[in-house]
């Protein structure tokens, strides 16, 4: 059993807090850290953990470290845990510059410790499902539409949800990105509220990525789509779908559908498959494996690299989207 503290308890850090003291094999859950008096008072009254005075009184007293600020304090927390030798799990996106991120995985790699990013849709069970089946693919289309909420208008909706997609992207193609093009418009704050990219990678693969928080409904879906197959991934209800072609062989049922290719190809049956959905909570299975990879030995599913690439290229898809601005 580890011994962790987690920083932060917002929003996000009390899921973190009620789902670690779920985590009863894994975790002793020591206390927490939160400057906000009136935020901490609560959390200690609901659910019964210490709040420590400093984030450094807290270091002193864990093996790992949550880490749940806002992404501006990310830096700094995680440099003074992985100085101290703790393993750290910090929220996405990993650090607010890239800059940062590089320096974080300098301090790490010196400290020897697991750093593990919270790109929490690598667990949800609609992807877990599929992910073996997306097999190069060559063109990817994603939508994360989110319903207004002044929660997170502080950074544009590329950091706040995009880099979601952007990192499932880039778990799922095996190639260098090419070329990124982007733009973006702000509605009601002072950042951009709905931005739209285009990357491109060298092996031609083309994503194309919507993110707004300005929508009137909530969607999170990504679409696949790869030699013989469309792969569909619906974040929001956790439900994922195949649509894969094979050679017709035998005789054909007339349950089966089958496609007409034309011009003397071979025809071929479309197969449809639907995953039995799976009870399984994203957050905690990310919680579960950083213990796995502290004990284990292992690298994390989300690794620091991997939430340093996600953040280059949505500081560059950022870079683009202001340059070509709607607001301009």
């Amino acid at each position: 059993m580890l011994k962790i503290g987690v920083l932060g308890a917002g929003h996000l850090g009390k899921i973190h807090i009620r789902l670690i003291q779920e985590l009863k094999e894994e975790f002793e859950l020591v206390g927490f850290y939160d400057p906000e008096d009136e935020i901490a008072g609560k959390v200690t009254e609901q659910f019964g953990i210490k709040r420590f005075n400093t984030p450094e009184e807290l270091i002193e007293n864990v093996d790992c470290l949550d880490i749940v600020t806002p992404t501006i304090a990310h830096y700094e927390m995680a440099s003074k845990a992985l100085k101290s030798f703790r393993h750290v799990f910090i929220e996405k996106p990993v650090t607010q510059t890239v800059e940062e991120a590089v320096s974080l995985l300098k301090i790490a790699t010196e400290a020897n410790v697991k750093v593990q990013v919270g790109h929490v849709e690598r667990f949800n069970p609609a992807f877990i499902q599929v992910k073996e089946k997306i097999n190069r693919p060559m063109f990817i289309e994603t939508h994360r539409l989110a319903q207004f909420n002044p929660r997170g208008t502080d950074v544009p909706v590329v950091l706040d949800l995009m880099i979601h997609d952007i990192d499932i992207v880039l778990s799922v193609v095996k190639s260098k990105v090419k070329s990124i093009s982007a733009s973006g418009v702000a509605v009601v704050s002072d950042t951009h509220d709905i931005t739209n990219a285009r990357i491109e990678f060298e092996n031609g693969c083309v994503a194309n990525l919507t993110a707004s928080r300005i929508s009137m409904k909530n969607m999170r879906k990504s679409r696949f789509f790869q030699k013989d197959a469309y792969i569909s991934v619906d974040f929001l209800e956790k439900k994922s779908e195949i649509l894969h072609m094979e050679d017709i062989e035998g005789e054909i049922s007339p349950f089966d559908v089958v496609l007409e290719l034309g011009n003397g190809k071979k025809n071929k049956k479309i197969m449809f498959e639907k995953p039995e959905p799976m009870e399984l909570n994203a957050i905690k299975e990310e919680l579960r494996n950083f213990y796995e990879a502290i004990t284990q030995d292992k690298t994390p599913v989300v690794s620091i690299e991997d939430g340093l690439e996600a953040l280059k290229v949505a500081t560059e898809v950022l870079e683009k989207s202001n340059a070509y601005s709607l607001t301009d």
